[in-house]
């Protein structure tokens, strides 16, 4: 041995033990010698102390490798592999380049596996030495995987078309097998020594064709797939490529190894199993027809990814893990760095959770490695940002830990070594100086990860209510007590009229619908109720907030998923009760549309008030997630949008937190935001198929040359719970040009049928409900005028053809979408009208006679009740004054008509001096006082009727008013 390797060597002692010293001098006594049998030469640099240190102590995989066959490490050195990062490619070119001129399946499965010893040389290599990140490591393992079994596959694939023919499906077109990587290897997170879990698909059933003879494409793709698990799993002289595993596949190992994409799809729509479902998160195409396969994907997304909320994974989770721990338990693998307590497992538990839970209506969710998805929890409020922190720096611990202990033998091991001299190397090979301190700082780090795994899966139940009401409850619910214990039990307890709440629940347990549930669903509804009804006994009108509670219930108990949120979150399931005991109207929501449950998960605010803009990104990022072409998901999101923001302005209405006005404007924003939305998807989806008009004013070319008009409660922002939408369609096309698509229709037509999609998209009685009703009267001519007016037709209209009525109604309209040319126009117009002069008796007695007709028709008959809108000194009367004045004044104080709700055109008013500083101030005392107190009867779903003393002194002033500026 010449000086220079000797002089190397003497270092060893001073970085390694004796034991690992004497192990690399040993390696690389027999690594020289075989070198130098095959006459190879050894580079100088490649016997360095780094490599020394760290390669032959902590791999005996390389050092066997390069002791049997030198010239690849030799090579590897020469070539600067070692030293560099691969590009994208690199690994498919490399394989091709093995797989260049073989010819026979023997031949295929050498070339592989000498390629293999190369590769995962280099990667271990990369790894130890410090050169690869967690990151390049997984990803060079995976791109690895991937190519060689596309590599192969090609390579059959053509070799069996000559044997037996060419597969095709029943309508002649070719078939090629689907290769999808499940596990690991489909989130590119591949470890060192780790099975590939594949499952094998084709598109269609058929035959071949141009063989000997025909068989069935089942038959030909399961040979396939067989000679593709041989040429990559056999084991030979020369090892192995990669461990195939096919238990994931439908049925498992009694099924068919290879199915067609609808058997898959029918499987897991009447079959998959909740496991499945994890399973299905990372699977990706890795080889073959990938179009295909992506296709199928899509299919089966649904099977993955719920629509809805779904907190059965918990309970389903739970069950899987206690299986994996008593295997644990049972095999003495506490010590198991991937299976054990805070191991990698419990970390993509976590991950995978959530993206069940959430995937459905979150699409970044859907993303396969678990370090994207521990990014992203944060960003939806899902988990704490030091929670997902914890949990990236212990899996990205983890799992170079599990690089380690299987780049030493290349075996697929997990758990932590026994021995004294494999520990110290495990250690070192993880940049510590003993065994103490490496194991000191994983179990810490494993610690983190089980308490945030206990934290989110351990079961709620013990933590709410006292055990012994709740066990009390548990007992009257199962029939366990007779009618004068339930009686003490919900006097103890502080419940109203337990005689009453007594009744309810057990007319509700002894129901048809209940005793009907399937066990699953009984079963949850059995430990949710007494949870529900110890919660109950924190809340006002009990017996009321039992009723609403119950016919929620009632909505949900055969949809384990919402029981399972109720059961699942204790926080839920008390701001619902609360929720309930205040608000009717809420109650009522919430039973109609079970998925604004979804509202009361997280620790925000439920009257968190958030401003236009970012209403605006919410809806956006909602609508993104959506494939444009998909109408019917398209219009349930808009819906889900607007229930669950005015849910949220009507709880924080309920908390007081929320000035009248500003429920109104949040209510109001809400509805803007939806028709702007509204109006996006009907003209993309019209302009997708007849292209888009070309539309002027003045000489100046439009945007889309349509826009929205809102007149009454959303044009003048007093928008309130339940409101119509009365709407006016504006454009501006010549009705002599056509848009400029491929089915090109006039313009008018084109925005008669915009006005049709818009109305249709608000209204359509989908499975979430309407969006909003519509009221389309006030457009020129009402009911007999055509849906969308031109708006030159409209100033026309309104100039020569409108009554006195249609002039209040303008005060109160407002372009609220689309094109801002069109709506400037609509503002010349509504300001050139309201600043005409109008004959003081010809107005004051057109007005007075409407509102005589509306009073009537619509007020209260009873004496001793009020209503708040239609009876004299109502909301009704406060605006009709406002809209005499404005008709009366404005043709000499135009200023009036810069806005459109009551309360600031009252103060246009004042300002104008038409009327005095108390009568303003009363009438917008008044005005706010009734709308007030309309918003909370709404609330409880009650009319808008009083008793006739309350507000009377109120009422007295404004008919006073009414006397002086209307008489009659």
């Amino acid at each position: 041995m010449d000086k220079s390797v000797q002089n190397k060597r003497s270092g060893f002692g001073k970085i390694l033990p004796d034991v690992l010293s004497c192990q690399v001098s040993e390696n690389l006594d027999a690594f020289i010698a075989a070198a130098a049998e095959s006459s190879i030469s050894i580079p100088d640099t490649f016997i360095s102390d780094t490599f020394l240190n760290r390669i032959w102590a902590f791999s005996e995989f390389i050092s066997r490798n390069c002791i049997h066959n030198p010239a690849p490490a030799v090579e590897l050195l020469e070539t600067g592999d070692l030293g560099r990062a691969y590009g994208s490619d690199e690994f498919q070119n490399r394989v091709s380049n093995a797989l260049s001129g073989i010819t026979d399946e023997q031949e295929l499965g050498s070339a592989l596996r000498l390629l293999r010893q190369r590769e995962m040389i280099r990667i271990a290599w990369r790894d130890l030495a410090g050169k690869a990140d967690l990151m390049e490591v997984i990803s060079d393992l995976s791109a690895f995987a991937d190519a060689c079994i596309d590599g192969a596959l090609t390579l059959l694939h053509k070799w069996q078309t000559h044997e037996i023919g060419t597969p095709y499906s029943e309508d002649g077109i070719p078939q090629r097998l689907v290769v999808i990587g499940m596990g690991k290897l489909g989130a590119r997170e591949l470890n060192f020594s780790s099975d590939v879990d594949l499952i094998f698909t084709f598109p269609e059933s058929g035959e071949t064709q141009g063989g000997p003879r025909s068989v069935s494409n089942d038959e030909f793709f399961t040979r396939l797939a067989r000679r593709l698990i041989k040429a990559l799993g056999a084991k030979t002289a020369e090892g192995f490529v990669f461990r195939v595993d096919t238990n994931l596949r439908p049925y498992g190992e009694s099924g068919a190894l290879v199915m067609s994409f609808d058997a898959m799809e029918d499987y897991y729509e009447s079959q998959g199993r909740e496991w499945e479902r994890y399973a299905w998160i990372k699977a990706r195409i890795v080889a073959g027809d990938i179009t295909a396969g992506n296709h199928l994907l899509s299919r089966l997304r649904p099977f993955v990814f719920r629509r809805y909320l779904d907190f059965t994974v918990f309970e389903s989770l739970r069950n899987m893990k206690g299986l994996i721990e008593r295997e644990v338990m049972r095999k003495g693998m506490a010590s198991n760095v991937k299976l054990g307590p805070g191991g990698i497992r419990e970390v993509e538990f976590i991950g995978q959770t959530f993206q069940l839970l959430r995937g459905g209506g979150i699409r970044e969710l859907r993303a396969r490695p678990i370090l994207r998805i521990l990014e992203l929890l944060p960003q939806h409020d899902l988990l704490s940002v030091d929670d997902c922190s914890k949990l990236k720096k212990a899996y990205i611990f983890l799992r170079t830990v599990e690089h380690r202990l299987q780049e030493y033998a290349d075996q697929q091991t997990h758990d932590l070594p026994k021995e004294r001299v494999d520990r110290t190397r495990l250690a070192l090979s993880m940049g510590y100086s003993e065994w103490k301190s490496f194991n000191r700082q994983l179990n810490i780090l494993m610690k983190r990860v089980h308490s945030i795994f206990q934290q989110i899966f351990s079961h709620p139940r013990q933590e709410t209510g006292e055990k012994s009401v709740l066990s009390g409850l548990t007992a009257f619910w199962g029939g366990g007590m007779d009618q004068e214990q339930g009686l003490k039990l919900f006097n103890d307890m502080g419940l109203e009229n337990p005689e009453e709440t007594v009744r309810m629940v057990n007319q509700f347990r002894d129901s048809h619908a209940v005793l009907a549930l399937n066990y699953h669903s009984r079963e949850r509804l059995d430990r949710l109720v007494p949870l529900l009804l110890s919660e109950v006994g924190n809340s006002t009108q009990t017996a009321l907030t039992v009723q609403r509670l119950l016919h929620i219930i009632e909505s949900i108990q055969r949809r384990t998923c919402y029981l399972a949120l109720l059961e699942e979150n204790p926080a839920v399931l008390s701001r619902l009760t609360r929720l309930c005991s205040e608000s009717s109207w809420i109650a009522t929501l919430l039973a109609r549309h079970p998925i604004l449950l979804d509202e009361l998960i997280g620790s925000r605010p439920l009257d968190a008030k958030p401003d236009r803009d970012e209403l605006r990104d919410e809806l956006r990022m909602r609508m993104e997630r959506i494939s444009p072409d998909d109408l019917e998901q398209q219009m349930d999101e808009l819906r889900a949008f607007k229930l669950a923001r005015t849910m949220r302005v009507a709880v924080a209405d309920l908390a007081d937190s929320l000035p009248l006005m500003k429920v109104s404007d949040h209510l109001t924003e809400i509805a803007e935001i939806v028709l702007s939305e509204v109006l996006d998807l009907a003209w993309a989806h019209l302009g997708e198929r007849h292209g888009w008009p070309l539309c002027t004013i003045s000489g100046t070319g439009c945007d889309k040359g349509f826009a929205v008009a809102a007149y009454g409660k959303l044009g003048g922002i007093e928008l309130g719970y339940g409101s119509d939408l009365d709407l006016v369609f504006l454009h501006a096309g010549d009705s002599g040009d056509m848009t400029d698509g491929k089915k090109p229709v006039f313009n008018p037509h084109f925005f008669i049928r915009m006005g049709q999609r818009i109305i249709h998209i608000l209204t359509a009685n989908t499975i979430s409900g309407v969006l909003y009703p519509v009221d389309m009267r006030l457009r020129p001519s009402g009911e007999s005028g055509v849906l969308v007016s031109h708006v030159d037709g409209f100033a026309e209209y309104q100039s020569t053809d409108a009554r006195i009525w249609e002039h209040q109604s303008l005060i109160r309209a407002r372009i609220v979408a689309g094109d801002p040319l069109v709506g400037r126009r609509f503002d010349k117009v509504r300001k050139e009208i309201l600043t005409r002069f109008h004959d003081p008796d010809t107005l004051l007695n057109e007005v007075r006679s409407m509102r005589e007709r509306m009073r009537t028709e619509l007020a209260e008959k009873n004496s001793n009740s009020f209503d708040l809108k239609q009876d004299p000194g109502g909301i009704v009367d406060i605006e009709f004054m406002v809209q005499y004045q404005v008709l009366a004044g404005a043709h000499k104080y135009p200023e009036i008509l810069r806005w459109t709700d009551n309360i600031r055109l009252l103060e246009d008013i004042e300002k104008a001096g038409l009327m005095s500083k108390i009568q303003v101030s009363l009438l917008k005392e008044a005005f706010l006082t009734y709308r007030r107190r309309v918003h909370k009867l709404n609330l409880n779903e009650q009319p808008a009727i009083i008793e006739k003393n309350e507000f009377k002194a109120l009422r007295l002033e404004v008919v006073r008013i009414w006397q002086d500026v209307i008489g009659g």
